[in-house]
């Protein structure tokens, strides 16, 4: 089958200029890319044709020849031994990686970072890390909130050169090596290779005389104090971020984030549970049985009564109303529960033994739990002998 014409295939005039091949070139390649056309069974014989044409064309030497004799300028009749070595039917070694290269920086040049020159050189400094710091509050920092100043040590940018890195503050100038990009790339068969640029290790600049303040990095090493407002209701876990305090950026980058991660200490009379607190309270057996009041601290600093019910048993829960925690930004307050644990006497008199004694025989039907209890018992032991 006879080859196509190459300004055909093309599809521009014969006398179309190197920027206008280059141009429609890269339409038809993009076009026509397999990877773009799997379900074109024609696509990578019409990819590899259109690359064969831009071959010749883009060439004056190759583009004269073919201008004169057309197809029979490569042909093995015409001996043009300079034309045919670079041409893909020649007798020479195909040069289609170089033409693919360009079609392979219109797909996938954003994804691998784009083109880049002299006068493309981008800043390639980068931002700082951010940093984590644990801090330790107590139930009532907790409960009121509270403002704190930290001592964090991180990385501050550089006084001397203002954050660039280089003495003076001199701007830093463009890689030779990768002009700028970062990347160097490399030819490898069919595929163009990108590498870190082994001169700038990717920065895409160099710094001829770096600060002698932070050995060129922008940046260095200090401990800085800071002051952190802790809101109400906080609970461990809680995680405060400050934009912008964590560590500096390098060359002048962006700085991180600072977390502050919270962790709230035990209390020696209050158990937590999310906004609600829990309180024990002993109380007297005398107390319990009789019914009476007894004085429990709120985490405010206050004092509230409860009024404990003639015949309270341990276990049994009071609830004083909003005398819990804040709930973080503004949910409310939470509740407390007493609970009451009713106090066995120990290291009692004879006079007083004697007296529970007295008091045991008078009380043999005042113990409701106790006499059901071993009701239920001697159920079970007639059961099992049955």
């Amino acid at each position: 089958m006879a080859k196509r014409d190459f300004y055909e295939v093309l599809g521009v005039s014969k006398g179309a200029s190197a920027e206008d091949l280059k141009k429609a070139y890269r339409t038809k390649a993009k076009e026509l890319h397999p990877d773009r056309n799997s379900d074109n069974p024609n696509a990578e014989a019409q990819f590899k044709e259109v690359n064969e044409a831009y071959e010749v064309l883009k060439d004056a030497d190759k583009k004269a020849a073919y201008d004169r004799f057309g197809h029979a300028a490569f042909d093995g009749g015409m001996g043009g031994g300079g034309a045919r070595a670079g041409y893909p039917g020649g007798g020479g070694n195909p040069d289609f990686a170089s033409a693919f290269s360009d079609v392979f920086e219109d797909l996938f040049g954003d994804f691998m970072g784009g083109r880049g020159g002299a006068g493309q050189a981008r800043s390639r400094a980068q931002r700082g890390s951010d940093l984590r710091y644990n801090m330790r509050v107590s139930l009532e920092e907790a409960f009121k909130g509270v403002q704190k100043t930290i001592s964090v040590p991180t990385s501050q940018a550089c006084e001397t050169c203002r954050g660039t890195g280089a003495e003076g503050g001199a701007e830093p100038t463009t890689c030779p090596t990768c002009s700028g990009m970062g990347k160097v790339r490399a030819q490898q068969g069919f595929f163009t290779v990108e590498r870190t640029c082994p001169t700038c290790n990717g920065m895409g600049q160099i710094i001829k005389n770096p600060c002698r303040a932070c050995g060129g990095q922008g940046r260095i090493e200090k401990e800085r104090a800071l002051s952190v407002n802790i809101p109400a209701g906080v609970e461990t876990g809680t995680r405060i971020r400050l934009a912008g305090e964590g560590e500096a950026g390098l060359r002048g980058g962006p700085a991180g984030d600072l977390y502050i991660f919270i962790e709230v200490k035990e209390h020696p009379i209050f158990q937590r549970d999310g906004a609600h607190l829990f309180c024990r309270v002993p109380v007297s057996m005398i107390t319990a049985a009789m019914g009476g009041e007894v004085e429990v601290p709120t985490i405010d600093g206050g004092r509230s009564r409860v009024k404990v019910p003639a015949g309270a048993q341990s276990g049994k829960q009071m609830r004083l109303r909003a005398k819990g925690m804040p709930a973080l930004r503004g949910g409310g307050v939470g509740d407390m529960l007493i609970e009451l644990a009713v106090e066995t006497p120990v290291n009692l008199t004879s006079r007083q033994k004697e007296l529970l004694r007295e008091f045991e025989k008078l009380s043999e039907e005042n113990n409701p739990e106790g006499s059901s209890f071993f009701s239920k018992v001697k159920g079970f032991w007639d059961s099992m002998k049955s």
